[in-house]
């Protein structure tokens, strides 16, 4: 069952054209690849479909809904959640309260703003619990997310992602400065999410991890969408080799 569908999905800025026509839809539970070389326009689609940036043409359905000119908040309220390719955590704030603020309740009678924001909640001292364990960080909870190594960070901003019960993830070049032990474990969390029912979608240039996680891959160059099946034949598509190497 489809939970994504792109269609001619276009994104213009002046006189450049950096989503071109983009096509593609993605299943339930899957884990979707978006590769391409850099300046492609993969976080663009990104930015577009979380709303970041609004389409120029074409439109974005999520279970059939069309979301076209949804905000971000509107988004993470439809079931979206994503990481950046650029960390962006709260450095001021401990790891515990990173995962807190994102958190987000299923109850459609939430109370009032005071008891959501600094009332006691066992849910949601249960998710970070569950959320410090997955991200390997239950020793760091109370230590400022700016004193984090990079990998550290990168742990929690996926982390955070998550805590908001996200139906569909966008992972934003996650493996980005990874060493590959950190690689390894990051894979390994993709496949975790994946069998909670979380679909993924995985902008990522470590070809190993993409190859080795994605069930479909779609390949981007210029903007447009220049090969798309699964990891083997995307690998031998000649297209994706030129876009990648050169003639």
């Amino acid at each position: 069952m489809s939970i994504l569908k792109v269609d001619n999905l276009c994104k213009n800025f002046g006189g450049v054209q950096a989503v071109n026509g983009l096509n593609f839809e993605i299943n339930e539970g899957e884990i979707f690849g978006l590769i391409g070389p850099n300046g492609s326009g993969k976080s663009t689609t990104i930015n577009v479909i979380c709303g970041l940036y609004q389409p120029s043409e074409g439109s974005i359905f999520l279970n059939g809904k069309k979301i076209n000119g949804f905000k971000p908040n509107q988004c993470v309220d439809m079931g979206i959640s994503r990481t950046f390719q650029n960390i962006r955590l709260f450095g001021d704030l401990t790891v515990w309260q990173n995962l807190w603020v994102a958190w987000k309740d299923d109850r459609k009678n939430q109370g009032s703003w005071f008891s959501n924001w600094f009332g006691k909640s066992e849910s949601r001292e249960k998710l970070i619990s569950e959320l410090l364990s997955f991200s390997g960080l239950e020793t760091r909870a109370n230590d400022l997310a700016s004193n984090l190594s990079f990998g550290e960070q990168r742990r929690l901003e996926l982390a955070r992602a998550v805590a908001s019960k996200p139906k569909l993830i966008f992972l934003d070049e996650p493996a980005a400065g990874m060493n590959k032990e950190e690689v390894k474990e990051l894979r390994d969390r993709i496949f975790r999410l994946r069998d909670l029912g979380i679909t993924i979608f995985l902008v990522e240039h470590v070809m190993d991890l993409v190859m080795n996680v994605s069930n479909r891959i779609t390949v981007l160059n210029f903007g447009k969408a220049i090969s798309e099946g699964d990891p083997e034949s995307v690998q031998n598509d000649k297209a994706v080799q030129e876009a990648y190497f050169g003639q």
